[in-house]
């Protein structure tokens, strides 16, 4: 026996070593690799084990596969796929291909950190050698399906980055789109792949073959010769081309490691599982790429010599389910063009019908159809004949290509189709057009060398007679192409396969009466009012809405803020669309619930967290959780992070989120949280600490120090009641010596506040600054301090009004138009708080109507500078208004027994002259009198 196998292909050595010697000026080198292409198919032919060599997503594969599984109903299938994904194989007919296989890690332990999350996907097509062998396995009774590939735990661990298994995406392909983009950024295991790794050996083979990319050379010099041939002749052929590819790729050390590794590592599972359970090797088949069926490592066959040690699995904790997968998404993570995985599926239905091949379909698979007439017809098993060890290379290779007759009423009817297609987007395509595709596509096909057009020569045609300057629509005439061959079908998980958190959630939104794994948009309506049980949907809604990407879901709708109950809400829902991302949520967690609240304790203890997005978190945790012990878990979290910070940057986030959790808790709760009162002790401490450094500070804006101020302000009555000293913000304030002239501003805004800068000082200063000519084309900036000093001092509103009339007034053109920009800047960003406040004001100063525009006096200039407008007091007759006084003496000896004065009251009539003292000193009258009256 050996003996014969060993001359098997002996007149094939003799025609390469002739070639050789003609082909070169030395035989030594071309013919070591011809020579050597040839012993390794022979040696794959030879092992006892049979070879099953595949193509990622082949028909071609696909077809042979199911034949070769009907001919020799093998008991068990070796499968080159990760080992530790076999438990969810199963799992496959509770879905509509293709889908993936997805192993997934949010929590590392052995991995860098910054890897996180970690996905494995292996997609699987209905056109494709391992689904049919998955399928014959999984429904044949007494038949073992072993994954023998590395874990997706090895994938990371021999990799020196995430990613370095995904091919670059070839530069013909379209721009990713919402389809192409399913599988995220997961690591694609390679089942099957085959492409030359020698760029000058492909660049060769598309220029000869007339093509302008990989998978066109494949479909036409490999898939369509191999669509008829014996078994015999496939699995030679393949492993040709696997040993080919093979010995001219070029030295990448670590790539070429990894291949071999993985060669070890299948072949020590196997050995090992025929070993352990006694299994015949006639009995099996191995299933892998052609790639690796044509490998040189020592641990190669069933007898090998090499042993390989392979490492523990890391401590990392894997989730493995299954994510809705498509044709673009698989062209793009594995670089193929664009269309060709459409076009595989359109010639496996094709291949189906020419040969009426049975294939392999997973019992209850959705989407597919197994007629009973065919099942029946599927003969009984039978023992099957010994491979054929034959030599069917050297009549391949001698064979000259066969040419398919044209199909005319085929390109015909694609020509007819795609003008129809052009002109529901938009072309203006006509039967002459159509006329054009069908004859260009014919000439093509001509240059090309080729009888028969085939799908990329149709699309090329297609391109130049309808594609105009411009594309009307969404789609250009290549995309239209590949939708009407095929389209780019997109999977979907069944809901029996769906992890629990993602059942969940369509359990719970089950009252909204929508077909929830649909893709596209579905409109929500949600009347709370009258159905209660909504509210649970809006609950969950909201918790999806912040969990998911943007367009998951979507509210038109409605509002969720503290302290306020929903009623109506309008909701775009896209679940469907965005199915991988809730399985992925399944990774996480059983409910949604769980997993918002470690993505919440993710975010506040995480090394990039600042006290805007700690309080963030608690207010995400109030509003979505409704969990008081998280928000205050994480309130006090956020103290801890205050505390270390030594920036304003947040000022302004922190200023907002502490103001509406205020508001929420002083209107919700009978007492305020323990937390939210020690964060504004804390921050007025913090804040009076930082406040001259960031007046001072040039990197510190004007927007972030108003902030501070807003804090220290508005937080005051609290801060003193709490026990904090106002001498702390008072000698902040007077230690700030900003140079900017909007810092400046503001601190005089702030001085005002306090009390220590009059309204008649404040002007003086203002006009100062108009009147001074080196000044005036920096008075914008002042009037920008003003406008942010609202935010801690809103009382300054009507001196803002009055400012901004003095500059547009006074201000020469030149410095007030290229001012006016920043103005509307600062009220754009500052304008939810900042411009009602001017608008309200100005509408109570300015006239209603325009008719009295012209009589009307601006108030500031109806008040004499220089004369007190208030009327003269009457200090003789003050004493006059003190009667309540001597008639109800009580609260005036309570003050005086709390001062811990001693006096007795005067008689009635001298009463009167108890108020010498206000008129002895009428200064505190005079002045609280003015402070009342000033609008």
């Amino acid at each position: 026996m050996n003996a014969v196998t060993e001359g098997t292909f002996a007149a094939l050595r003799g025609q390469l070593q002739e070639a050789a010697a003609a082909l070169a000026d030395g035989p030594d080198a071309l013919e070591g690799i011809l020579l050597g292409i040839v012993d390794d198919v022979d040696r794959a032919v030879r092992e006892p084990l049979e070879i099953f060599p595949v193509c990622h997503h082949s028909p071609a594969s696909a077809l042979a596969m199911a034949r070769r599984l009907r001919e020799k109903q093998p008991k068990v299938v070796y499968l080159e796929l990760c080992e530790d994904m076999a438990p969810i194989l199963t799992e496959l007919r509770n879905c509509r291909l293709p889908v993936a296989v997805q192993a997934f890690a949010t929590e590392v332990d052995g991995f860098p950190a910054e890897w996180t999350p970690l996905s494995v996907v292996a997609p699987i097509t209905e056109a494709s050698a391992e689904y049919q062998a998955i399928a014959y396995a999984l429904d044949t009774p007494g038949v073992e399906l072993v994954l023998v590939d590395r874990s997706s735990d090895h994938v990371f661990q021999w990799q020196e980055k995430p990613g370095d298994a995904a091919e670059p995406a070839d530069p013909d392909a379209p721009a990713a789109q919402e389809e192409a983009a399913l599988h995220g950024d997961a690591v694609g295991v390679e089942i099957g792949d085959l492409r030359p790794r020698f760029a000058e050996l492909e660049e060769h083979l598309l220029r000869h073959g007339h093509v302008r990319h990989w998978s066109e050379w494949w479909h036409q010099y490999v898939e369509l010769p191999l669509g008829d041939a014996d078994h015999d002749t496939y699995r030679q052929v393949m492993l040709l081309i696997g040993s080919l590819f093979r010995r001219l790729a070029p030295g990448d050390p670590h790539r070429v490691r990894i291949d071999e590794d993985r060669e070890r590592y299948m072949w020590t599972r196997m050995r090992a599982h025929l070993a352990g359970t006694g299994t015949d090797p006639a009995d099996a088949l191995y299933v892998c790429g052609a790639f690796h069926a044509a490998s040189r490592v020592e641990e190669f066959g069933v007898h090998g010599a090499g042993t390989f040690e392979i490492t523990p699995p890391s401590a990392t904790k894997w989730q493995h389910g299954l994510i809705p997968s498509s044709h673009a998404a698989i062209e793009v993570q594995f670089g193929l063009a664009a269309g060709s995985v459409s076009i595989a599926a359109s010639e496996w239905a094709k291949n189906l019908r020419r040969t009426r091949v049975t294939p392999y379909r997973l019992a209850g698979q959705a989407g597919t159809r197994t007629s009973k007439k065919a099942a029946k017809a599927v003969p009984a098993a039978v023992p099957a004949p010994p491979p054929d060890a034959s030599d069917k290379l050297t009549g391949f290779l001698r064979r000259p290509p066969v040419l398919d007759r044209l199909d005319e009423a085929e390109l015909l009817g694609w020509s007819v189709e795609i003008v129809r297609a052009a002109r529901r987007n938009g072309y203006l395509a006509s039967t002459a057009d159509a006329i054009a595709v069908f004859e260009t596509s014919i000439l093509l096909a001509g240059l090309r060398e080729r009888a028969k057009p085939t799908p990329y020569d149709f699309q090329d045609a297609a391109v130049t007679c309808i594609e105009k300057d411009s594309v009307p629509g969404r789609r250009d005439v290549r995309r239209l192409v590949e939708i009407m061959l095929g389209g780019d079908r997109v999977g979907q998980v069944g809901y029996d396969a769906l992890p629990p958190l993602a059942r969940d959630v369509h359990d719970r939104l089950a009252p909204l009466n929508l077909k929830l794994q649909q893709r596209g948009v579905q409109r929500a309506l949600l009347d709370m009012a009258s159905r209660q049980e909504l509210e649970q949907c809006s609950d969950v809604l909201w918790m999806l809405r912040h969990l998911l990407p943007h367009g998951a879901a979507r509210p038109i709708m409605g509002e969720r803020r503290l302290g306020e109950r929903p009623i109506q809400e309008s909701w775009d829902l896209a679940l469907g669309t965005h199915q991988r991302a809730l399985i992925e949520l399944g990774y996480e967690g059983v409910s949604i619930e769980q997993v918002l609240e470690q993505r919440l304790r993710r975010t506040a203890y995480g090394p990039q967290a600042t006290t805007a997005t700690v309080l963030q978190a608690v207010e995400d945790a109030t509003l979505y959780l409704r969990s008081r012990r998280l928000a205050d878990e994480l309130g006090r979290r956020s103290l801890e992070v205050l505390a270390t910070e030594r920036s304003v940057d947040g000022a302004p986030e922190v200023l907002r989120r502490v103001r509406g959790l205020l508001a929420y808790y002083r209107t919700s709760e009978p007492t305020l949280p323990a937390w939210i009162e020690s964060f504004v002790t804390t921050g007025y401490a913090h804040y009076c600490t930082l406040l001259p450094t960031a007046f001072a500070d040039d990197d510190a804006s004007v927007r972030q120090v108003a902030a501070m101020l807003g804090f220290l302000f508005s937080m005051e009555g609290l801060a003193l009641s709490l026990g904090c000293d106002r001498n702390q913000l008072e000698l902040a304030v007077a230690q700030s010596h900003p140079e900017d002239p909007a810092k400046t501003a503001l601190l005089w805004a702030a001085r005002t506040q306090l009390g220590r800068l009059t309204r008649a000082d404040l002007r003086a200063r203002c006009a100062e600054l108009l009147g001074n000519p080196l000044v005036v084309p920096a008075y914008p900036r002042y009037l920008s301090g003003f406008l942010h000093a609202l935010e801690p001092v809103p009382g300054l509103a009507d001196f803002v009004v009055e400012a901004v009339s003095h500059a547009f007034a006074q201000l020469p053109d030149p410095v007030l138009l290229p001012w006016l920009p920043t103005l509307i800047t600062t009220l754009r960003g500052s304008g939810a708080d900042l411009a009602p406040l001017l608008i309200r004001e100005a509408g109570r100063v300015f006239p209603g109507r325009l008719a009295d525009l012209d009589a009307w006096t601006p108030p500031w200039r109806a008040e004499p500078a220089s004369a007190d407008p208030r009327p003269a007091r009457d200090h003789a007759s003050a004493s006059r208004g003190l009667a309540l006084l001597a008639a109800h003496p009580a609260t005036c000896d309570a003050v005086a027994d709390l001062l811990g004065c001693v006096g007795t009251w005067q008689s009635a009539e001298p009463a009167l002259a108890g108020a010498a003292l206000l008129a002895r000193h009428p200064d505190t009258a005079d002045a609280l009198e003015a402070l009342l009256a000033t609008p």
